[in-house]
This record gives C-alpha cells, structure tokens and sequence, in this order.
C-alpha cells in the first residue's frame, strides 16, 4: 500500500518546470536602450506641438540668413568649384550635427537623472541614446534639404557618395566624443557646460562654415586647423563637390586621431566617475 502511495505521488522528470531564463547583459542593455530612445523621441517631438515644425524651421532659417549675408558680400567668389549655396548648407548642417552632440551631452545625465534608481540604467546611456537620436533627426534634415534642392532644380547629390556618408559619418563620431566628454565635465563642474554653450558661435567662424579658410594668411591657418571640425567638413565638402579645392593640411588621420581620442576619454571618464555622476 505504502508502495502504491510513494508511486502516486511521484512526479515523471519531464513535468517539472524549469525557471525562467535570464537575459544576456547584452540583452538588457538593448533593452534599455531602446525604452530611453523612444522616452527621448518622444519628449523631443511629441511634447511640443511645434517640435517638428522648429527641428526644420531652425536650422532652413539660419541656412537662409547665412546665405543672404554672404550674397551681400559676394562669398560665392572665394569658393572655388562647389557652388556656393549648396556648400554652405553641408557645412551648416555638418557643423551643426557636431554642435549638438556638444549641447546635448551637457544636459544628458541631468535629464536622465530619475532613471538612475534603475541599477541598468547608467549615465552613459542617456548620452549615447541622446546623440543616436539627434543624430537621426540631423540626417533626416539634411536628406529633406537635398530633397528639397532637387525639386527646385539644383543638383544636390554628392560627386562621391561613399566619401560624402563617410565624412557625415564621421562627423557624427566625433559629435559623440564631444559629448561623452562633455557630459561628465559639464556635469560634474557646472561651469564648463556654460562655457561649451557661449563656444557655439565662434566656433562656426573658426571652423569654415560660412567663409573658406583658403584665403586666409598662413600663420592664422595653421592655428584653425587644429580644429578638427576644419578636417570632417573640408572632407565632406569634398564628397560632394569633386572638384572643390580643400583646405591646405587637411587630414583625416589628424581628425580621427581627435575622434578616437575623445571617444576613449569619454568612456574612461563615464567608467570613473560613473558613482559620482548617479550621486550629482
């Protein structure tokens, strides 16, 4: 009888059910990545009923403002072999993808602070989703620009494509180590964010956006090639306009050697002070 019970009572081995299966840190980490994209996309273009229209009309309206002051001063001039509107606007909008990946790194972890009770959530995601995103909407401007080119007649597309998406590429990389660093520093000592805000301007100027660097003295441009901005938009410029003269000493390995330094800086500075930054 005893017997018959113990045989009851027994349940086959393939009944029992196993737990559930823990997720790779890979998977986690996609995981928050992309529930902080959508959180970021959304606050960016749904929050404000205008946010659409302003992502466009801002960077159309300094584009048109920018164009109409150098026509006054005949600029089309100086540029030699690239025709002088389409070449402010990849220099505007490639300026501008950099430009942003600086603003938007120094408020990131700030606006990202409630997620840090998240123990996967940590201070870099906020920046990298951050510049992924701007990034996107950046290209999206700038394809609506070549868009918009076409149909009113003017031959927008790049000479060489493969270097024109490598030198937007690029310029992207290096908006992100801009913003790693940025975005720790800024943080950490609130004045620097300021600082990097009041740069924005005079870094348009000294990077060749709106005037070509070509004519200027040597001894001035040999100190504004140190900016490597200089080298991603000449590069890219020459994407698209085969024929444009770059500026002299211009060189990517110069620009990459400053990509890949801020990009290491950055993630060093996220992995040392990475307590600090949930603390702030």
């Amino acid at each position: 009888m005893a017997s018959d019970m113990n045989t009851s009572t027994e349940r086959p081995s393939g009944d029992k059910k196993s737990g559930p299966k823990a997720r790779s840190s890979w998977a986690v980490t996609r995981s928050v990545w992309f529930a902080m994209f959508m959180r970021e996309a959304i606050g960016r273009t749904m929050t404000d009923r205008m946010g659409w229209f302003w992502m466009i009309a801002e960077p159309m309206a300094f584009t048109l403002v920018m164009i109409t002051m150098r026509s006054f001063i005949g600029g089309d001039s100086l540029i030699i072999n690239a025709p002088f509107i389409p070449w402010m606007i990849v220099g505007l909008l490639g300026f501008f993808l950099v430009r942003e990946g600086l603003m938007q790194g120094a408020g990131a972890i700030n606006a990202n602070k409630a997620l840090f009770a998240y123990r996967q959530v940590q201070p870099v995601d906020g920046v990298l989703v951050r510049n992924f995103l701007d990034g996107l909407l950046r290209t999206l401007i700038f394809l609506m620009f070549m868009l918009g080119a076409l149909l009113l007649g003017t031959d927008f597309r790049p000479d060489n494509g493969f270097q024109a998406i490598s030198g937007w590429l690029s310029l992207w990389a290096l908006g992100l180590g801009f913003s790693l660093v940025v975005s720790v520093a800024g943080t950490l000592v609130p004045e620097i964010a300021k600082i990097v805000r009041m740069l924005s301007m005079p870094l348009l100027i000294m990077s060749g956006v709106i005037m070509p660097l070509n004519h200027l003295p040597h001894y001035l441009l040999e100190y504004l090639m140190l900016n490597p901005i200089v080298h991603g938009l000449e590069y890219t410029r020459h994407g698209f306009f085969e024929g444009y003269k770059v500026v002299h000493g211009t060189s990517m390995l110069y620009f990459w050697s400053w990509t890949l330094g801020m990009l290491a800086l950055g993630l060093l500075m996220h992995v040392r002070f990475k307590e600090r930054l949930k603390a702030q």
